[in-house]
């Protein structure tokens, strides 16, 4: 399975191939998308080429079970997925699960995961957290509503709390204690990311607010539908934004617990969820017309914040 079929032409990256590796190229360039850089120029080289392998892995499984691949259906051919079920999301999922297995006994045919093959041999990675994000997107296609919030926390350990590991992993910090700040701290701003993109997942026909939540604060999904928000809305939005800050409040003493640059990139972590929780609160809680966004200045004066412990 992890080798090419008879009759089929391995996957390279020479020019006569070029048009094949455009899904890796458009994966990679949506980094400078990100809240906060996913490899920022003052981390060590060989770490930055790590995490790039790993954000690639981490965007391109998302945007397989968001629908949001590159027009063109060049994933999917990578993948060896007929053309037929190009379109199905859960199929996709599971070529890229074999794939990803191969990252660990084989030869993988996608070029992002035969460039994560040189990350998770050069770390001696496990392959628990990247199956843990490709089950978060399996989830999505299955389970489009969240009861409690110890439901959306259940989740969120395999749609979040992966990465923190991860990185922790790339850069050999990684500690029970550590990873425990890790995951309040991955939990955080992925709970941030859910109020952010209320309407953008309800387009998708997701809701990540917990029906429970909803119920007590009476907001109707009709609610969540509306151009703006209303007082119902905005009292649920505050209240999970400030489930989100506790949780990064818990998890920022892993900032100080790590020295040197890796401490300045955890850092960023924390403070661009902060700085997007105070955006969220700037806008009055209203996130049905977008997402707020917060300036650099407010997120590199969070960045002080946290390095100094404050915040």
């Amino acid at each position: 399975m992890c080798r090419p079929r008879p009759g089929q032409p391995a996957v390279t990256d020479t020019a006569t191939t070029r048009p094949r590796t455009d899904p890796e190229r458009g994966t990679l360039a949506k980094a400078a998308d990100e809240n906060f850089p996913v490899a920022p120029f003052f981390l060590p080289r060989a770490w930055r080429e790590d995490l790039m392998a790993v954000y690639g892995f981490a965007r391109l499984v998302d945007d397989i079970g968001d629908g949001d691949l590159a027009p063109g259906g060049a994933d999917a051919e990578l993948l060896g997925v007929p053309e037929s079920d190009a379109e199905d999301r859960l199929v996709l999922l599971d070529a890229f699960e074999a794939d990803l297995r191969c990252v660990f006994d084989g030869a993988p045919r996608h070029p992002l995961l035969r460039r994560l093959q040189r990350t998770v041999r050069r770390r001696a990675l496990t392959p628990e957290p990247f199956l843990a994000l490709i089950a978060a997107n399996r989830q999505d296609q299955l389970v489009s509503r969240y009861e409690t919030y110890d439901d959306l926390l259940a989740y969120c350990e395999l749609s979040a709390n992966p990465v923190g590991r991860l990185v922790l992993a790339v850069t050999g910090t990684a500690t029970p204690e550590r990873i425990r700040r890790s995951d309040q701290i991955c939990t955080a701003l992925q709970i941030v990311e859910h109020l952010q993109d209320v309407a953008e997942d309800l387009g998708r026909d997701r809701i990540y607010l917990p029906a429970a939540d909803m119920k007590r604060f009476h907001v109707r999904e009709a609610d969540l539908a509306a151009a703006s928000a209303g007082a119902s809305v905005r009292a649920l939005v505050a209240f999970e934004a400030q489930r989100a800050r506790r949780l990064l409040n818990e998890g920022a003493p892993l900032v100080g617990s790590v020295q040197g640059r890796l401490k300045l990139l955890l850092a960023g972590f924390v403070a661009g969820g902060r700085a997007a929780i105070d955006a969220i609160a700037a806008a009055e809680y209203d996130v049905l017309p977008g997402p707020p966004r917060h300036g650099k200045v407010q997120l590199l004066r969070e960045v002080g914040l946290t390095l100094r412990g404050e915040g």
